[in-house]
């Protein structure tokens, strides 16, 4: 049975977390399904939808197949830290569609993503603490951008639960919609997104995660950007849809 459900609309590629039984809680067979599917979506989509099966997003790392042997532990956080490296990474902008909740790997993985598209009563946690671990999956790197350092400190160190409401307010979730709407609110993002210039988007997400974020760092690299954007068929498609007042189409150019 696969781990990840794949289904293509029109130019966006869900990808379903298909371990309902165990509430999408990942171990290493599924990490590695996960990865192929992800690297998969960067070549053969415009967007990614990232979505869970059943009533919770993913429950995180699946406790029951941990273990305490180093080289297994190892093993299990390379294939976990490729995933997220994927993730933040690809050329493709990802839209997380989250469910019931996000716990832990769980919550890792959406806030890896652009955009986090959630139902109202859905809950997160970083719930590591409550089995005696340290954060994975980036989120020591992914949760400052998004809350800020010390509202991260307090998350990680406590580990309590927070509801959607509380997660769009610091910054958790972008968009919140009624229960059982996720999916469709975050495929209709995926769709806009998806028909965005590619090499613009692509431009964005390395701009906002490459590692020299000081202001000269940022200038450097902006300029650098937009002159290989400037001199691609790409803005010249979007400066002729301007002065001919006319939408662009980026998707064939």
């Amino acid at each position: 049975m696969s781990a990840v459900v794949v289904e293509d609309r029109g130019p966006v590629r869900v990808l379903t977390l298909d371990r309902p039984d165990r509430r999408n809680a990942l171990d290493l067979d599924d990490r590695l399904e996960l990865l192929d599917a992800l690297k998969a979506a960067d070549r053969e989509a415009r967007a990614i939808v990232l979505t869970g099966a059943g009533s919770v997003f993913c429950a995180g790392g699946d406790i029951r197949s941990m273990s305490q042997d180093p080289e297994v532990a190892r093993r299990r956080l390379e294939v976990v830290n490729a995933v997220v490296r994927q993730v933040v990474t690809g050329e493709r902008p990802l839209v997380a569609a989250v469910e019931g909740g996000a716990y832990g790997l769980g919550l890792a993985l959406a806030a890896a993503c652009d955009v986090v598209v959630a139902g109202r009563g859905a809950t997160f946690s970083t719930s590591f603490a409550k089995i005696g671990l340290a954060p994975d999956t980036g989120l020591s790197y992914t949760l400052p951008l998004r809350v800020g350092r010390g509202r991260t400190r307090e998350l990680l160190l406590t580990a309590r639960a927070f509801d959607a409401a509380e997660a769009e307010r610091i910054g958790v979730v972008e968009t919140l919609v009624d229960d059982g709407a996720a999916l469709d609110a975050a495929v209709a993002t995926a769709t806009t997104l998806a028909g965005m210039s590619a090499p613009m988007v692509t431009a964005v997400r390395r701009l906002l995660v490459q590692p020299d974020q000081s202001l000269e760092g940022l200038l450097a690299a902006e300029a650098d950007t937009q002159v290989e954007l400037l001199g691609g068929p790409q803005f010249a498609e979007g400066r002729a849809a301007f002065l001919e007042r006319r939408p662009p189409d980026f998707t064939h150019v």
